[in-house]
């Protein structure tokens, strides 16, 4: 599959779902730590969200990384917008700003964490 046609898969997965996580593994059974790092901070949040494996499409694993130009997996996005990976979401989550970006986009949140 051709890089055009992959992008054009990506944007129509972020702009289809208000959240999604590009990951490896599932949202119910996560195959990495950083993925299930992220997950967890949306089930804290009690934030709906869709997950996408990468594991299972090697042309979207390596696609995302084009896309958005960030080298590692997992990726979030919300409202179409590339927040981060794991280290960026778990500090955004730490300081509140996550739960913020998140209900500044229409996102319904239902645990604010940090300040």
């Amino acid at each position: 599959m051709n890089s055009d046609s992959i992008h054009a898969r990506i944007g129509k997965m972020v702009s289809d779902h208000p959240v999604v996580l590009f990951m490896k593994g599932t949202p119910n059974f996560p195959q990495c730590g950083f993925s299930a790092a992220v997950v967890q901070i949306l089930n804290i949040l009690e934030v709906p969200f869709t997950g996408v494996n990468v594991l299972e499409d090697a042309d979207i694993r390596q696609g995302i990384k084009d896309y958005s130009n960030w080298p590692t997996i997992p990726q979030l996005y919300i409202k179409g917008e590339f927040m981060g990976g794991c280290d960026i979401v778990r500090e955004m989550h730490e300081t509140g700003e996550l739960a913020r970006a998140l209900h500044d986009r229409g996102i319904a949140v239902s645990r604010a964490a940090g300040n």
